[in-house]
Formats: structure tokens, C-alpha cells, sequence
């Protein structure tokens, strides 16, 4: 699936980053109702997608705008969200003006975070394609363990679902295909590598360190 024409994101100053600044939003168009281009649909619909286990650490992540812009905010938002949601049955909550939708399995959480008036249908299917994705990619052992050795593919398969905030993909096959081809083909990048195994270093060192 090729990267569809995104909608533009808004200029500081215009849109909803206008609203929420409490500055004026762009003029409507003629007879276009008041406050409706502030509704229009935008296909930058992913805030974060993480990973935790279940302790409520992070294995990994990615956010893709600045609502959470220090790696702090970002663990304190990851540990009330845990807190809000490990030890119930739903898949979506509402938390913190944001959807949220996530799946559980063995000793992991898996987690797709979008706005509030996001469809949960699509952050759903975002959901599902991850999961199945690593599903392969872990040959069926979608657990910490597994996870851990194979952090490199667990990063690829999110490349090919959701890039910037936009979503790429939401059909595991061809994710897992484009997974298999770009490994095959040329695989990992020098930083790539540098960055799974500074991850691993660090995952390594905290399960050292004494737990309160």
C-alpha cells in the first residue's frame, strides 16, 4: 500500500493548534458552517503506540507528535494509562482527552493511542494489524521473552503500519511482507541496529535495579 496524500498539518497559529492556543482559526469558506474545518478528518490519527509488560515497563514505543514532548511525560502517561487499564476486560478507554485502544497477551500490553474523537474502529484495526504482525514475526510467542530478541523486526512491523502519525497499513499480510523484503533486501540500517541494542543495554541494566 503506497503512503496515501496526508492532509496537511496545520501552521502554528491556524486550525485546532489555534484553538487550543486560543488563537483564530483560519476563515471559513463561504457558506461553510462556522467551526467545521476545526472537525475536518486528518490522517494524522496516531498519537503513540507502546508496548508494556506486565509490571507496566516499557519494551517500546513510539509517539508521533508533541502532546507528550519529554521521554518523563511520556512514562507517566504510559504508567497512569497501565494503572487505568491492566487489571480490566474492555479494549478502549477515554483518558486524559485521548482514545485509547489496547490488547493484552501473556506478559505483554499493547497500546494505540489517538485523539478523542478519533474512531476507535480505526485505532482498532491498527491494533489488530500489530498484533498479528508480531504474531508472525514472533512465530506465535507474543511475549516479553520473544519480544525482547527480536526488538528489531517489532520495530519494522510498526514502520510499515504507522509512519509520522499517518497509517500505512492495516493488513498484516502486506506488513509482514514488506517486513520480509526490506530485512531481505538490504537489512538493518547501522542506526537501526545502534538503537535496538542500546534498548536491550537498557532493559538489561533495569531489570538490575532494585524494585520498591
Amino acid at each position: 500500500m503506497q503512503r496515501p496524500e496526508a492532509w496537511p498539518r496545520p501552521h502554528p497559529g491556524e486550525g485546532a493548534a489555534a484553538a487550543q492556543a486560543g488563537g483564530p482559526a483560519p476563515p471559513a469558506q463561504a457558506g461553510e458552517p462556522a467551526g467545521l474545518r476545526l472537525q475536518e478528518p486528518s490522517l494524522y490519527t496516531i498519537k503513540a503506540v507502546f508496548i508494556l509488560d506486565n509490571d507496566g515497563h516499557r519494551l517500546l514505543a513510539k509517539y508521533y507528535d508533541d502532546t507528550f514532548p519529554s521521554m518523563k511525560e511520556q512514562m507517566a502517561f504510559e504508567k497512569n494509562v497501565f494503572n487505568k487499564t491492566s487489571r480490566t476486560d474492555s479494549e478502549i478507554a477515554f483518558f486524559g482527552g485521548m482514545t485509547i485502544v489496547y490488547k493484552s497477551s501473556i506478559d505483554l500490553f499493547l497500546y494505540v493511542v489517538g485523539s478523542s474523537h478519533e474512531n476507535e474502529l480505526m485505532l482498532m484495526s491498527v491494533l489488530t494489524c500489530l498484533f498479528e504482525s508480531l504474531n508472525h514475526v514472533l512465530r506465535k510467542n507474543v511475549e516479553k521473552r520473544w519480544l525482547l530478541e527480536n526488538m528489531d523486526g517489532a520495530f519494522l512491523v510498526l514502520d510499515e503500519i504507522v509512519d509520522g502519525g499517518v497509517i500505512l497499513e492495516s493488513d498484516p499480510q502486506q506488513v509482514i511482507q514488506k517486513v520480509n523484503f526490506r530485512a531481505d533486501d538490504s537489512g538493518l540500517t547501522e542506526q537501526s541496529v545502534a538503537q535496538v541494542s542500546l534498548l536491550r543495554l537498557i532493559l538489561l541494566l533495569w531489570s538490575f535495579l532494585p524494585r520498591h
